[in-house]
């Protein structure tokens, strides 16, 4: 029985694989452990194999393209609604399926895991300072906005004597500073990883020569889309990390809405963090850039001026990594001129 291609729908220890013809008739249904999909795709002899690009995906793709198969990872926006799990492995077969998620290596999936705890890190000191401030509004005691703050007046709250706190506060102010001193080093921790794999990195020293991408936006992105290749161009990558319009046109009219906030949420914001950051000080970026961003907050609402900052330091960001050349500052044509030009 002939088998063309064949579909996997991953699972934690079933794995539910559909063989497609040449004609994408389903030809085989098989519902197998790990070990046992292994041994069967060894034995196989098919032009391509794909799965869903979820948790364990980029794995089984690497074992797979061990035995010697081409593999191709799908976008789970791209599986059927109407979900099953045959349904979710037939999707490899589908004609009009183009885009396909690149297999992460080692060292990618490495900095992703970094990131990704550094993450819940950052936000799980953000909830204890917010709750210890909390706690003490409750007593009558408010603190100025700000980690820095919080820092520096709770062990001088926690000493003084007339402070009308109890005893049992005390003691929990005193584990929850314990608990916000641990997690602040945690996070230098990573900080110091993640700069020292900038460090090392060549691709990421280009990156950071970018106005508002630091060493955790270029780290953050080499683990997301590696050397950017699974894109064409820089619109279809800010697309993809969501600083795009979305569009709702019918009747030939055109109608663009908000953001789409599709894609990765995390470079999203490490993006628009960055673009805040060069909106701050635009007067000493470059003259082509600060140019252009005065005037466009002249006729353009704070937010969206930044968005699309975010969405231009995206583009930069994705062509020097494709290009492998070293970033060049935007300049004017002429003084009266707001077209941009990259050297």
């Amino acid at each position: 029985m002939e088998q063309h291609t064949i579909g996997v729908d991953l699972g934690k220890t079933v794995f539910h694989l559909v063989g497609l013809n040449r004609l994408g008739e389903i030809v085989v249904r098989k519902k197998l452990s790990r070990p046992q999909l292994l041994r069967f795709t060894a034995n196989l002899h098919v032009q391509l194999i794909g799965m869903e690009a979820c948790g364990g995906a980029h794995f089984l793709g690497r074992a797979l393209r061990e035995q010697g198969h081409e593999v191709r990872l799908i976008p789970a926006q791209y599986v059927k609604t109407n979900k099953s799990d045959y349904i979710d492995a037939e999707a490899v077969g589908r004609p009009t399926m183009r885009r396909f998620v690149p297999i992460k290596t080692d060292h990618q999936l490495d900095l992703q895991s970094l990131h990704r705890v550094r993450e819940r890190w950052v936000m799980r000191r953000t909830a204890v300072i917010n709750q210890t401030r909390s706690l003490l509004l409750e007593r009558g005691i408010t603190l100025r906005r700000g980690r820095c703050h919080l820092e520096t007046a709770l062990p001088e709250i926690i000493e003084d004597a007339t402070a009308k706190l109890s005893g049992a506060l005390r003691i929990l102010l005193t584990q929850m500073k314990l608990e916000l001193d641990q997690l602040v080093t945690r996070i230098e921790e990573a900080d110091a990883g993640i700069k020292q794999v900038a460090q090392e990195n060549e691709a990421c020293q280009r990156l950071i020569t970018i106005p508002g991408v630091g060493p955790v936006t270029a780290t953050a992105l080499i683990a997301a889309i590696g050397n950017g290749a699974a894109f064409r161009k820089g619109r279809e990558f800010a697309a993809w990390i969501g600083v795009v319009p979305r569009e709702y046109s019918t009747g030939g009219k055109q109608k663009l809405l908000g953001i789409s906030k599709r894609g990765n949420p995390y470079l999203r914001r490490l993006f628009v963090q960055g673009a805040r950051s060069v909106m701050m000080h635009r007067t000493k970026q470059s003259s082509g850039l600060s140019q252009w961003l005065e005037k466009l907050s002249l006729h353009k609402h704070h937010n969206i001026a930044l968005i699309a900052l975010a969405n231009k330091l995206a583009r930069m960001a994705w062509a020097v990594l494709t290009s492998g050349q070293v970033y060049q500052p935007p300049v004017l044509t002429d003084i009266g001129s707001a077209k941009l030009v990259c050297r």
